[in-house]
């Protein structure tokens, strides 16, 4: 501390150890400290940082700072060094008037984590006023005939200073005649007299001039002075008199404008004129008097002028004379003592300050949000405040120091479900009736990323045409992200796999930004008909948060593929020519070849239907070809008419949209029953090597060949009937044997690649009179075998319509819950038999679309009465038996 004091070593000593006196305590939170008025600038307080546990070198960092309401700058801190000083000059009395105790409160506010600590420090009194009177010189009028021990009432000094300094004592000039009394009262007022200790003789002394003089208690002491002028008249001889000296009188604050304070009465033992009595405000009179209250001279009533106010003025001292009207007018006095009575006349007043915002979401809970003071100038239960908050939101108050709350986080925020607060601190004293004040804080959450972006739906289903065209939008993914700004940014993006050999990124791409899906290439249903991946959404968060939606891709199939012809095992030519032996002899129906084809499409695109081309110069040719299977039949019996070398040309055709067709070339060579093929010169269009005719076969391979045939049918023809000699319950034969003469010729065929998943062996018996066909092969049934229903349909034996006396049976027998149970019909043996054509076929196909077992077995026996036919070689297997149905994608 600095000091600059004129005086001697012992005034300086006694400052000392007045300064001395600072210092602080814990209690209640607060920490106080002292100084004394009038302190000079820079003069020492305390040492508010240590104090406060705060460390010097975070004072800067952490925002130090101190507030004081309504009391500017009188006191600093030095953030250097953390030491309270005076900043400016502290007038005790301007600060605090006379009230006994005096202080200035701060609020010292730190940041990070947000801290408040209140400091209280104390304004000690010096005395630096002297007394002072109302008025320098102070005229007073007294009758020679007043009595001695008259008491004439005189206006005591004022001095603003409190306690000792403010303790007046008073003297007067060493006189004959008046001497000073002075009383005080319960009110810490005293009353000063100038009393008559003898006669006064105008006729001797006419006026006496005594100097009174008022000195305070201070170190050191300081004094006023006033002039009494008195003067002594010669007439009047008692004076007017109250019924008390002092009076007290209460009144409320809102009374009215004239309401009536008190009625006064004096009486004067005279009469006439020097018993007319005139009441008035003893002079000087205060401005707050005058301002306030209005006598009547006549009646003596006081009444109010103005508006009280409490929190102005609790206490008004009004001093009236009553005066007579004598020659010598002799005047009375008394003091009125007007208490002001508080009412609930203010509502409180709240201030926020120190607001933390915005709030992140994820605060933690008992974060401070804002600081908040409310105040009330009334007294008592009107002055004192409650505060309240909103109800039912995440937020309450906490009462920290008297009329100081804390706005603090009471649960946790979520900015998805609610972005701003809306609060209503409302504050409201204990009168009768209470009012109270509300104030508004907006609290704004700050969005943190703790929201994945999500799609609609976890998967996704996209039809796609093929052969599209490179870069074309498929598709467009799109997710949303519940946070806001850059947490909500979504990012869109493939999550890389191997589809086969290939990346996933060489066939399809996806936009970052718009989530738009493209194939980077053309895509080939023949190659790929499903291509399934995942997409990724991810926001730009920190860290970031992602989600994955799956598209499954079905590629559409397009006709975009040609029929392809096979060329058949066995079958002569080449470059799409089938070369075949027809005997002139065969009749009308006969099978003599087969086109197949094949297809790469699907459903309707892979649909295949056959026709002959007409023949040139218009001539009707002897043939026809099945529309749906392409075998080529006989219209009608061969003549000698007919051209020895036939060539039809068959169309292929699809039933896509275009449709795409195909051209088979089919030669044929009508020879004579039992003529040797010749060797035939010609070599097939387009063919890429040439096939050598038929040549003469040797008689004696013939012979042995039709000698080894003889002999498997003989061993056929024993297991067949040691199978009819068996239990009914195998099935093996139908209800009668048909009786075998064979002849010279048996011819054996088997194919080497067959349509039905196995190897059918067929055996064919020429006989004098009846033909008997008989074929067996076992058939696995599975659902997974796409092409069983064709290949089933394609039992050779099922589509020979020219037969209409052909039977078939099915062992072992199909369940009795299948559609076409109406085509069954019992057989010997109980063994079902289905009717064929036509019924047989469908009710085949129904059987395997009920299946009821892993693996049964097919068995077919077809049987024919006709008359003998040269042997010839079997028509291939065709692929499809009937109009197959609509194929599903």
């Amino acid at each position: 501390m600095l000091f600059s004091w004129r005086g001697g070593p012992g005034a300086l000593s006694f400052l000392q150890s007045l300064l001395l006196l600072t210092a602080w305590e814990a209690g209640s939170g607060q920490i106080h400290y002292s100084v004394l008025e009038e302190a000079k600038h820079g003069t020492f307080v305390g040492r508010i940082a240590q104090d406060l546990g705060l460390e010097l070198a975070e004072l800067v960092r952490r925002q130090f700072r101190v507030v004081s309401k309504g009391r500017g700058d009188l006191l600093e801190v030095n953030l250097q060094n953390g030491i309270l000083f005076v900043n400016s000059r502290i007038d005790r009395e301007a600060l605090c008037g006379r009230n006994a105790e005096c202080s200035i409160h701060l609020e010292v506010i730190v940041d990070s984590p947000l801290q408040v600590f209140h400091v209280e420090v104390e304004v000690k009194d010096i005395n630096d006023n002297p007394p002072v009177f109302p008025e320098s010189k102070k005229r007073i009028i007294i009758a020679e005939s007043r009595p001695p021990e008259t008491r004439f009432p005189l206006d005591g000094a004022s001095d603003a200073d409190i306690g000792i300094n403010s303790a007046l004592t008073y003297r007067i000039d060493p006189n004959d005649y008046f001497a000073l009394d002075t009383q005080n009262n319960r009110e810490q007022t005293s009353s000063l007299s100038l009393v008559l200790r003898k006669s006064l003789d105008r006729e001797q002394i006419q006026e006496h001039s005594l100097l009174l003089t008022a000195n305070d208690g201070g170190k050191p002491e300081m004094t006023g002075t006033v002039q009494l002028l008195i003067e002594i008249l010669d007439v009047n001889d008692n004076a007017p008199e109250f019924d008390q000296f002092i009076y007290k009188v209460t009144i409320l604050e809102n009374a009215f404008n004239g309401t009536l304070v008190i009625k006064l009465n004096a009486t004067d033992l005279d009469d006439g004129a020097n018993g007319d009595i005139s009441y008035s405000f003893r002079r000087p009179v205060s401005p707050a008097v005058l301002n306030a209250f209005i006598i009547n001279p006549n009646s003596g009533e006081i009444r109010t002028k103005g508006k009280l106010d409490f929190e102005e003025k609790k206490l008004y001292e009004i001093s009236v004379e009553a005066i007579d009207k004598g020659n010598i007018p002799m005047a009375g006095h008394c003091t009125i003592f007007v208490e002001v009575l508080d009412i609930n006349d203010n509502i409180p007043h709240i201030t926020i300050t120190s607001l933390s915002l915005p709030v992140r979401e994820d605060v933690q809970v008992g974060t401070v949000i804002a600081l908040i003071s409310v105040s009330d100038r009334d007294s008592g239960a009107n002055g004192q405040v409650t505060c309240s908050l909103t109800p039912h939101v995440p937020f309450k108050l906490v009462s920290t120091f008297k009329n100081y709350y804390s706005l603090v986080l009471d649960s946790a925020l979520d900015r998805e479900s609610v972005a701003n607060y809306e609060l209503l601190v409302t504050a409201r004293d204990g009168g009768s009736p209470s009012l109270s004040a509300t104030a508004s804080v907006s609290v704004e959450v700050a969005d943190v990323n703790d929201n994945a972006p999500a799609f609609a739906q976890a998967e996704y289903t996209v039809f796609v045409k093929e052969n599209n065209p490179p870069g074309c939008h498929i598709f467009t993914v799109s997710a949303r992200d519940a946070d806001a700004q850059e947490n909500a940014l979504v990012s869109y993006s493939l999550v890389e796999r191997r589809v086969g050999e290939r990346a996933l990124s060489s066939y399809v791409s996806v936009h970052a930004e718009s989530g738009k899906v493209y194939a980077l290439q053309p895509l080939d249903h023949e190659e790929l008909e499903l291509l399934q991946f995942q997409v990724s959404a991810r926001d730009a968060g920190v860290p970031p948060l992602g989600s994955n939606v799956t598209l499954q891709v079905f590629v559409l199939d397009e006709n975009d593929n040609a029929p392809a012809l096979l060329p058949l095992p066995g079958a002569g030519g080449a470059g799409g020519a089938v070369s075949e032996l027809v005997w002139r002899s065969v009749g009308a129906g006969h099978v003599v070849a087969k086109v197949r084809a094949v297809d790469a499409d699907s459903g309707y695109n892979a649909w295949l239907s056959y026709e002959l081309q007409p023949a040139a110069g218009g001539a009707r040719s002897p043939f026809r070809v099945a529309l749906y299977t392409g075998e080529i039949s006989t219209t009608r019996s061969l003549d000698e008419a007919d051209s020895p070398r036939q060539r039809l040309l068959v169309l292929v055709r699809d039933h896509g949209e275009p449709a795409l067709t195909a051209t088979a070339t089919v030669l044929l060579s009508l020879v004579e029953s039992g003529q040797a093929p010749k060797a035939s010169s010609r070599v097939l269009a387009g063919a890429a090597g040439a096939e050598t005719a038929l040549v003469d076969v040797n008689v004696y391979l013939i012979i042995a060949i039709c000698a080894v045939s003889s002999l498997l049918v003989l061993t056929l023809l024993l297991y067949v009937a040691l199978r009819c000699s068996a239990p009914p319950s195998e099935g093996a034969c139908g209800p009668g044997k048909p009786t075998l003469v064979c002849s010279s010729a048996v011819g054996s065929w088997s194919e080497s690649r067959g349509l039905l998943g196995a190897r059918p062996n067929l055996e064919i018996t020429s006989c004098s009179s009846e033909v008997f066909l008989q074929g067996q092969t076992n058939v696995p049934i599975s659902l997974q075998n796409t092409g069983l229903k064709t290949k089933l349909e394609n039992i050779w034996a099922l589509r020979r319509r020219g037969h209409s006396g052909s039977r078939f049976h099915l062992s072992p027998p199909p369940p009795r819950d299948f559609s076409g149970s109406s085509d069954l019909f019992a057989g010997t043996g109980g063994v079902p038999w289905v009717r064929a054509p036509g019924t047989g076929r469908s009710a085949v196909k129904q059987w395997r679309e009920k299946p009821k077992r892993a693996q049964p077995q097919l068995r077919a026996v077809f049987s024919q009465r006709r008359r003998c036919a040269p042997l010839h070689r079997p028509a291939p297997l065709s692929q499809t038996a009937a109009k197959p149905p609509v194929p599903r994608v």
